[in-house]
């Protein structure tokens, strides 16, 4: 199955946003690569080798962005058991899906959710610097 060009160029931007959060490290289990922070997965971006649908998964404990997710085009929650933990999978593509900006948004929500108490709280203050992102 061959995966669109804008997608993967979007799937890359979110993880390379994702990689460059305070504290976070690239992982490779499950043969993806993965962002983690404190030693917990917070974005999966998938694979590009059209063996899966491509779909970035995020974990949105917020309940209002967790609300907003699924009324992205082809969202859902994620289809292996952390999907209880709020978990939702989006896909870059087709037509409707998020922006590639929204879906940055969405990793570092939920890099704030993986971190421990002192990582969120320097996310906080580099979201509060002037030019931030």
């Amino acid at each position: 199955m061959a995966v669109p060009r804008n997608a993967l160029r979007k799937r890359e931007k979110v993880r390379d946003r994702a990689l460059r959060l305070p504290g976070a490290v690239g992982d490779h289990p499950w043969g993806e690569t993965v962002a983690e922070a404190d030693r917990e997965v917070f974005v999966f971006p998938g694979v590009d080798d059209g063996s899966h649908p491509l779909g970035v998964t995020v974990t949105l404990t917020d309940e209002t962005a967790h609300a907003r997710a699924p009324a992205c085009s082809g969202a859902e929650p994620a289809g292996y058991g952390p999907g209880r933990a709020g978990r939702v999978r989006v896909p870059p593509e087709p037509a409707g899906a998020p922006a590639a900006g929204l879906l940055c948004d969405r990793a570092e929500e939920s890099c704030r959710t993986a971190a421990t108490e002192r990582r969120a709280a320097g996310l906080d203050a580099r979201a509060a610097e002037p030019g931030a992102r």
